[in-house]
């Protein structure tokens, strides 16, 4: 192994090691003592006295002192400015600036600043607020009349503000511009670095905008590289994401042959120009990526010679030091210097967010500032020792990391440079050229406004903390010795970053974070690959799992992979009639203590985690499972068990009995376990039948649950078809209740067998399907709306109920959108799901294949097909496809593929479009993209939808922190994955009382009654934030059901029903002998009358077991949403609907309140 391979194995195997390994191991070799520290914080203290002593302090740093992450008005601006410019139409403009600064308290920052232009700004943004606010009577009035006179002023104010915000901060809005520009502070003695503003490429398109924007850039800096010395020429930096679309692990092999090429013709450029190129840094994971490419380009013999490739290093991530010592072995080998620009790093928040989403072992960034801090002195101490072959340059706007720099330095000034960006750190580099000789150049971002708002962000996130130097540099109370702190005191007092999570304690002691695996991570492809290599070929064998021996005579089947029908996956036995009997006759309940069941469903999880190659390999080759797609599937499966295992330690209540479980071969391993989970945390018996096509995987899940400890009597498997199997188990009176995932078809087909089969009071917990809508409004940002839409529509081959199925695009964006989102689905890649380059796998079946193309070739004769991939030929593969519609309107059913229907919509408009969603009558997902908070609160307030996803994408729920569960025709709640749902298993008490008899109620007066009771929805009647990951708001929230019909049977039960209703936000409607008052119909209500009255919501009875079953007859033989009897002592809880509202934070550009309370 070469010296370079051995750096790259121990670097990977830091990725994410604890903090204090990585900074005692590099402590151990320093020559930084505490003489030097001292050394260094005098020098510290003198330059913050000397930029103090400066009265021109930068505008960033004023801006920051004012409107810092603390403040609600600094959160208000950087929302507004990363969003305002691109916004096209004037009324969303409106809405934007009335939604950022009406509610904000500009007066308290006025004239607090010592600068007058922030204080002029403040001014106008408060002098807007006021116009904006609402007041009280006449006031209101002038105010209404103001600001409908005013709003264009408004708008060209704020809009100018802004401009003029992001004036200061990028060098110019062409190279010509910003090198025109940059020519006074060349005079000072400052070179230049340019940038081109950008985020990472979606789209070829994109990748080839950014590689034009280079090379022009390169061929009009080559004409002001006067010198022969590199160092003294401008230079620029390339970000390598913006060069190619799926810049990313799992596209190793396309990204060398496409990108390389590409990096080298401009690294050409640079080197016959005599300047300098720098290769940016980006995200942790794709770090080893970033390095084949940068030792492939290094290698090209044409660069051979030349000293101006350079390399960004991030001093917060805990491999730097070893990245450095790589570059450092590089150029020897290839004989050569290479520079390194050391940072402290841009996307520190992201890190932390993303290894808790995904469950990783670790953070693959410090966790205190003051680590970070430390480590880029340890990491600057490496580079000034290794000046032989590279040329160090610090990006710095802190004093005290300046001064350990000169201290390191001794007498050298002329090995190394310092570096900052446009618009900040002025005062500082001033006096390091004016007092230590030292080399300084300005980082100069370069490109339109519109592109210059997402940096702008990133640098107010990245120093608008409290106890960041920029912010405290101009903040007079804080003196200057406290500025200029020595880190490493402040690291070797300890203690935790209380604002961080570790990933696997997001949900605290209650249960262990299911485990993750990082796809874009080479040594966790790597352990994937070694676990799945033994199944690759592998069989396995599926039948009925009973508590006695299977009596047998069921067909044996082949499960054949779906999208290579050459590969047998296995062969599955399905029970037969005899088989069904059996498990019914030797069913029984779990009489094991609510710990002991807790501890078998947890270790069951510990079991799933441990046999993931297994689990990985057989839901790719039998479902057509990505591996992306199995991770998420495999940790969910695992939340369930430890999150009901929770669930049910919480329990008092008796057990259902015997439940029936039937499952989607869509998530065979999640929501199988899932359910069965919760039925056994309860302490009930399980009859469980998966889909026909996933039947190995189910049985693997029940292997995995017997040998944790569950009895085979309280848990058999049945597989089957539903004639033989399903209409067995939902239609026998020994079953005590059903959980189903399916369609919504078969949901009432179910709930129409159980009514007339099993007790009245048997419980449906069903989840169903969706037509589920996102909304794209003018102030989104396209490339994340996109991002999200490809991964909402397409994602598991659109199988999946949250998935996306309409987009309604604002129009006055639409253009933009769609021309991004087909660049976006070009790149997508189809193809055998085992290989991990595959973004989408097969269909699950041939018959699913077959009516999914003829709803897409039925829209193509119409002209409605706008967008459409090719597929590959083996395989129940189906193309991505986009279709145009007016609306949901034109849906008449959910199409279960990758198939994504458009509709555009004008913005005075929202309300219809509103109407529509909820006109549906389905209600499961819905996805929001919006920089308007008020806009977001109207919407969600306003849909009838379980699950809304705000500026993310709408699929992936996580357990504990996003229960999972529609309304309407979308599924009868509790939600999955949410705090009620194990406890609808449990049986609570009942009241039997006499059926009521007297003359029958007049119909039509109920339905009178029904109709005025029926009205506007109450907002939610309580809310909590559930936990998760940071920069993401989990609300769940409870509302009432709707209209109740109060039944009694006796006046005094139907008055008490009735309170019940109301006072959980329900309007009630009784109907008994007797009854009397508003709403209120005397008679007894002839139960067949529930089939055809409309617009209640549910029926409240408590009856004996005949009148209740006639009831329940009555309500199953209604078509549409399946309306519930409430016959039990629950009547508060089921009169509820439960909600979930998922907020991106980040989405603006960054994690403020992360941020803040990390310290920057």
């Amino acid at each position: 192994m070469t010296k370079l391979q051995t750096i790259r194995e121990t670097m990977r195997g830091q990725t994410l090691a604890a903090d204090a390994h990585v900074i005692a191991t590099l402590r151990g070799s320093s020559r930084i003592d505490d003489a030097m520290r001292a050394a260094t914080h005098v020098r510290a203290t003198s330059l913050v006295k000397g930029i103090r002593d400066d009265s021109r302090p930068g505008l960033m740093e004023v801006f920051l002192a004012e409107y810092g992450l603390s403040t609600e008005e600094g959160v208000a601006l950087m929302c507004l400015a990363e969003a305002l410019l691109r916004v096209p139409d004037d009324e969303t403009i409106d809405a934007l600036i009335e939604d950022k600064i009406a509610p904000s308290e500009w007066g308290a920052h006025l004239g607090h600043s010592s600068s007058s232009l922030v204080n002029a700004a403040t001014w106008g943004l408060m002098l807007t607020g006021k116009v904006l606010k609402d007041g009280t009577g006449i006031a209101q009035t002038l105010r209404g009349a103001v600001r409908r006179l005013g709003e264009p002023v408004i708008r060209t104010a704020v809009g100018r503000a802004m401009r003029e915000m992001g004036a200061q901060f990028v060098l110019g809005e062409t190279i010509e511009k910003a090198v025109a520009r940059g020519k006074d502070m060349q005079k000072k003695g400052y070179t230049y670095s340019y940038d081109m503003l950008g985020e990472a490429a979606l789209t070829a398109h994109d990748a080839q905008h950014f590689y034009d924007a280079y090379e022009a850039a390169i061929a009009k800096l080559a004409t002001e590289c006067t010198s022969t010395d590199t160092r003294r020429n401008p230079g620029i930096s390339i970000k390598l994401s913006a060069l190619h679309p799926r810049y990313e692990e799992t596209q190793r092999a396309r990204v060398m042959d496409e990108l390389v090429p590409r990096t080298v013709a401009l690294a050409k450029m640079a080197r016959d120009a005599g300047m300098g190129l720098n290769i940016d840094a980006e995200e942790a994971d794709r770090l080893d990526l970033s390095l084949d490419v940068i030792e492939a380009v290094l290698s090209d013999e044409s660069l051979a010679g030349w000293d101006g490739f350079g390399v960004v290093v991030q001093a917060y991530g805990k491999r730097a030091s070893l990245v450095i010592d790589w570059l450092h072995a590089l150029a020897e080998r290839l004989d050569r210097k290479i520079m390194v620009r050391l940072v402290k790093g841009a996307y520190w928040d992201t890190e932390i967010k993303r290894a808790q989403v995904e469950g990783l072992t670790g953070f693959p960034v410090f966790q205190r500032k003051e680590a970070t801090d430390v480590h880029y002195m340890l990491c600057a101490e490496k580079l000034l020792g290794m000046t032989d072959r590279v040329y160090p340059q610090f990006a710095t706007h802190n004093a005290h990391t300046v001064a350990a720099v000169l201290e390191l330095a001794g007498d050298d000034r002329d090995s190394f440079e310092f570096q900052r960006l446009h618009g900040m750190g002025a005062a500082l580099h001033d006096l390091v050229i004016k007092n230590a000789k030292a080399r300084c150049r300005i980082y100069a971002p370069v490109g339109a406004h519109r592109d210059l708002l997402a940096y702008l962000v990133r640098r107010l996130l990245e120093n608008g903390a409290n106890s960041s130097f920029v912010n405290q540099i101009v903040d007079d109370n804080v003196p200057p010795e406290t500025v200029a702190a020595d880190p490493f005191t402040a690291f070797d007092r300890g203690g935790e970053n209380r604002a961080v999570t570790h990933p696997s304690d997001l949900y605290g002691a209650e249960r262990r974070n299911a485990r993750g695996w990082n796809l874009r991570d080479v040594v966790d492809l790597a352990e994937i690959e070694e676990a799945r290599a033994p199944y690759a070929k592998s069989t396995w064998t599926a039948g009925p799992i009973l508590a006695g021996d299977p009596v047998g005579g069921g067909e044996t089947l082949e499960v054949r992979n779906p999208a290579r029908h050459s590969d047998l996956v296995g062969h599955c036995t399905l029970s037969s009639a005899a088989d069904v009997e059996q498990a019914l006759a030797t069913a029984e309940v779990w009489k094991a203590p609510a710990g002991d069941r807790a501890a078998a469903l947890t270790q069951a999880a510990q079991l799933m985690e441990d046999r993931f190659g297994e689990f990985f390999s057989v839901l790719c080759r039998e479902a057509g499972k990505t591996q992306l797609d199995a991770i998420g599937e495999l940790r969910e499966a695992v939340d369930f068990l430890r999150y009901y295992a929770a669930r049910g330690r919480e329990l008092d209540a008796p057990a259902r009995g015997v439940l029936t479980c039937i499952s989607p071969w869509n998530f065979p391993l999640a929501i199988f376990t899932g359910q069965i989970a919760a039925c056994l945390a309860a302490g009930n018996g399980v009859l469980a039948k998966p889909a026909e096509p996933t039947a190995l995987t189910a049985a693997l899940a029940v292997t995995c649950l017997h040998d944790a400890g569950v009895p085979r009597s309280a848990l058999q498997l049945l597989p089957g078809d539903g004639k033989t199997v399903g209409a067995a188990l939902t239609g026998d009176a020994r079953v005590a209740g059903v959980c189903f995932t399916g369609s919504t078809a078969t949901a009432q087909m179910i709930n129409r067998s159980m009514a007339e089969a099993m007790a009245p009071t048997a419980p449906l917990v069903a989840e169903t399907g969706g037509l589920n809508a996102m909304i794209v409004d003018s102030t989104a940002l396209p490339e994340q709306a996109v991002r999200d839409i490809v991964a909402s529509a397409f994602q598991s081959a659109g199988q999946r109920c949250s998935a996306l199925r309409c987009l309604y695009v604002q129009e006055d964006v639409a253009e933009t959108v769609l021309k991004m989102l087909y660049g976006a689905i070009d790149e997508l890649r189809l193809g055998d799901p085992w290989d991990v380059t595959t973004d989408l796998g097969p269909v699950i079946t041939a018959q699913a294949q077959r009516d999914i193309t003829a709803y897409i070739e039925a829209a193509r004769r119409d002209g409605r097909v706008l967008k459409q991939l090719s597929a590959p030929t083996e395989g129940t593969f189906v193309a991505p496809t986009v279709i145009k519609v007016a609306g949901l309107q034109d849906m008449d059913r959910e199409i279960f593929g990758p198939v994504l229907h458009v509709a555009t919509y004008k913005a005075r408009d929202l309300q219809k479009v509103l109407a529509a969603i909820n006109a549906s009558g389905f209600g499961l997902t819905f996805g929001i993209h919006s920089r308007i908070d008020d806009r977001v609160a109207e919407i969600t307030e306003a849909l009838q939808v379980g699950n809304i996803y705000v500026n993310r994408n709408q699929i992936g729920a996580i357990v504990g922190s996003q229960p999972f569960g529609g309304e309407g025709m979308s599924g009868t709640g509790p939600k999955a994955g949410g705090p009620n749902y194990v406890a609808r298993f449990t049986k609570p008490a009942t009241r039997r009382l006499d059926p009521a008899f007297g003359t029958n109620a007049d119909v039509a007066a109920v339905q009178s009654a029904i109709t005025t009771a029926d009205g506007a929805q109450p907002g939610a009647l309580s809310s909590v934030s559930l936990p998760g990951p940071t920069g993401e708001s989990n609300r769940f929230s409870v509302h009432g059901r709707g209209v109740i019909l109060c039944l009694g049977p006796t006046r005094d039960a139907a008055a008490e029903q009735a309170r019940v209703a109301r006072g959980n936000g329900c309007r009630a409607v009784i109907v008994v002998p007797g009854a009397t008052g508003p709403l209120s119909v005397d008679g007894v209500l002839d139960r067949a009358a529930l089939t055809d009255l409309t617009g209640f919501d549910a029926v409240a009875l408590w009856s004996g077991s005949d009148d209740l079953k006639t009831a329940r007859a009555a309500l199953a033989a209604r078509k549409g949403r399946i309306i519930p009897l409430l016959a039990e002592d629950d009547l508060a809880e089921r009169c509820l609907l439960e909600r979930h509202v998922c907020i991106d934070t980040t989405a603006a550009g960054g994690n403020a309140s992360l941020l803040a309370a990390a310290g920057g």
